[in-house]
C-alpha cells in the first residue's frame, strides 16, 4: 500500500510537451490529501475491528463460561432432583413399612383382647354354674 508520504514525494520526470507541473502537484496535493483521510480512516477501522474482535472474544469466552455453568447446573439439578426421589422413595418405604408394624401389633392386640374376653366369657360361665349350683344346693339343704 501507498503510504500518503510517497505521494507527496514522488517526483516525475520533465519531458518536453508534458503536464503543467503546477496543475499536477496541484491535483497530487489534493489527491495526496484524500489518501491520508483514507489511510487515517483505513487505520481507524483496522483499530475499531481489532477492539471489537477483543470484544467478541471476551463475550465468546462469557459465553463459554455461561454454557459450562449452565451444563453444570442442570447435572447438579438432575442430581439433586434424584437424590431428592431416592430419599422420598425411602421415606415412603419407611412409612409403608412403620404402618403395617402398627397395623400387625393393632392386629395382635385385638387377638389378645378376644383372647382375654374369650377366657373371661369361659370364667363366668364356669362361676355361674357353680355358682348355680351352690344355690341349688343350698335351696335343697334348706328344704331338708
Amino acid at each position: 500500500m501507498i503510504a500518503p508520504i510517497e505521494i507527496e514525494n514522488k517526483e516525475f520526470k520533465k519531458v518536453l510537451r508534458g503536464y503543467k507541473e503546477d496543475e499536477v502537484d496541484e491535483f497530487l496535493d489534493l489527491v495526496k490529501e484524500d489518501y491520508e483521510q483514507l489511510y487515517r480512516e483505513n487505520a481507524d477501522l483496522k483499530e475499531k475491528v481489532r477492539l471489537y474482535q477483543v470484544q467478541i472474544n471476551k463475550y465468546e469466552n462469557i459465553e463459554e463460561t455461561l454454557r459450562a455453568t449452565l451444563v453444570t447446573a442442570q447435572g447438579t439439578a438432575e442430581d439433586v432432583t434424584n437424590a431428592a426421589n431416592k430419599k422420598a422413595k425411602i421415606i415412603v418405604e419407611k412409612a409403608d413399612l412403620d404402618a403395617r408394624q402398627i397395623i400387625e401389633r393393632a392386629n395382635n392386640s385385638v387377638i389378645e383382647i378376644r383372647k382375654e374376653y374369650d377366657s373371661m366369657v369361659k370364667e363366668f360361665k364356669v362361676f355361674r354354674n357353680k355358682f348355680k349350683s351352690l344355690l341349688e344346693d343350698e335351696i335343697v339343704s334348706s328344704l331338708e
